[in-house]
């Protein structure tokens, strides 16, 4: 019975039971793939058809990018060469501006000043330039500093030389020697209840770990400023004096200092005295040698005094430095009353009464003493 029709191209017996339907697949298998061949070349140029796999292929290219993203992301969690550079911004002491005791660092100063400033410039080519050669370590600096205030110099040399007796020399003049002289003790050198307080409280931070030369040295001047204002009896202005003329540091601008604020109306020929606020502005030129800009203001203010006040003697000095100290502890207002400019008989009213004349010479005269205050 003929049920299947031997015209039909598929159908095939399921059993090769005859040799001729056994050799009948090859060549059909051959005639697929020709016929395949060919309609793959014809529709090669017709992008919706595609196989799987190909369409698995030409998807896998974008993924390929998140690897790298992904590598990128983790290697530096993972990796501890990366930690270790965070440390590096703090190295900053490399960066710290040269002190002003530095060899050549004067004349660079000027230059700078000079090229800045043509009336800085003026001033400057009427004096010597200055010198920053002095140094005492940091607590025996603020601690001179502290019995100098608010004394004529000859007090204040006599209380500080029997202060040095009892800390058996200069080099005793440490925290823990301070410490252990009692109010007593102070009292009969001179140094009042309240000045013992002051040199007390200095000694404990250092005690304490708060304060300490290597630190202070190696601060920068925003931190030094705010950490020396916490010791009673050291403002702002002495902190100042201090970074000038103790550290050496270049670009330090008193704004409170009435002879500084002076000097600027004068040069700039302002109509009223400049407020502490309008200082930064006014003499950001100078960056970052302010500290030798206002060395040389303080000379213009010395200067226009008499001629009998217009140079400073070695006497003179003396009684600079005094003035300076006494200032110290002074605010901005104090300082107004007692520093007026230079009147004639200045030298007479000195040996009573300090005038604030020439802080620079009197402080580097007398080992910094009015850079604390």
């Amino acid at each position: 019975m003929n049920t299947a029709s031997p015209s039909t191209p598929f159908s095939f017996s399921a059993t090769p039971s005859s040799e001729g339907a056994a050799t009948e697949l090859p060549m059909t298998s051959q005639i697929h793939q020709k016929n395949n061949t060919n309609t793959a070349s014809l529709s090669s140029t017709s992008p919706p058809t595609m196989t799987t796999t190909e369409a698995v292929n030409l998807r896998a290219p974008a993924k390929l990018p998140s690897r790298p993203r992904k590598l990128r992301k983790l290697s530096p969690e993972n990796s501890e060469g990366s930690s270790k550079i965070i440390p590096r911004p703090r190295l900053v002491a490399v960066t710290h501006p040269r002190s002003l005791s530095s060899e050549g660092e004067i004349e660079i100063a000027l230059k700078h000043l000079r090229a800045t400033d043509p009336n800085l410039a003026k001033l400057i080519d009427l004096h010597q330039p200055p010198t920053f050669d002095s140094f005492q370590t940091p607590f025996l600096a603020l601690a001179k500093s502290i019995l100098y205030q608010q004394l004529a110099y000859k007090a204040g040399s006599s209380i500080y030389s029997r202060f040095v007796s009892l800390c058996d020399g200069e080099s005793g003049v440490v925290p823990n020697t301070v410490l252990a002289l009692t109010p007593q003790q102070l009292r009969q050198i001179g140094v009042s209840g309240r000045k013992t307080s002051y040199l007390h409280d200095l000694a404990r931070k250092y005690q304490n770990g708060i304060l300490s030369d290597s630190a202070i040295i190696n601060m920068d001047d925003k931190s030094l400023f705010t950490m020396l204002t916490m010791v009673n009896g050291i403002g702002s202005w002495s902190v100042h004096m201090f970074m000038i003329f103790s550290l050496h540091r270049p670009d330090v601008l008193p704004v409170n200092d009435l002879s500084v604020r002076k000097a600027v109306q004068f040069l700039y020929g302002l109509e009223e005295l400049p407020r502490p606020s309008q200082m930064d502005q006014l003499c950001e030129k100078w960056r970052p040698y302010r500290s030798v800009a206002s060395w040389y203001l303080w000379r213009l203010v010395e200067a226009r005094g008499p001629p009998s006040s217009a140079a400073v003697t070695a006497p003179a000095a003396a009684v600079t430095a005094t003035a300076t100290a006494t200032a110290m502890s002074l605010q901005p207002q104090q300082q107004m009353e007692m520093l007026p400019l230079p009147s004639p008989s200045h030298q007479q009213q000195s040996q009573h009464q300090p005038q604030f004349i020439d802080p620079i010479n009197g402080i580097i005269n007398l080992g910094d003493i009015a850079a604390q205050g």
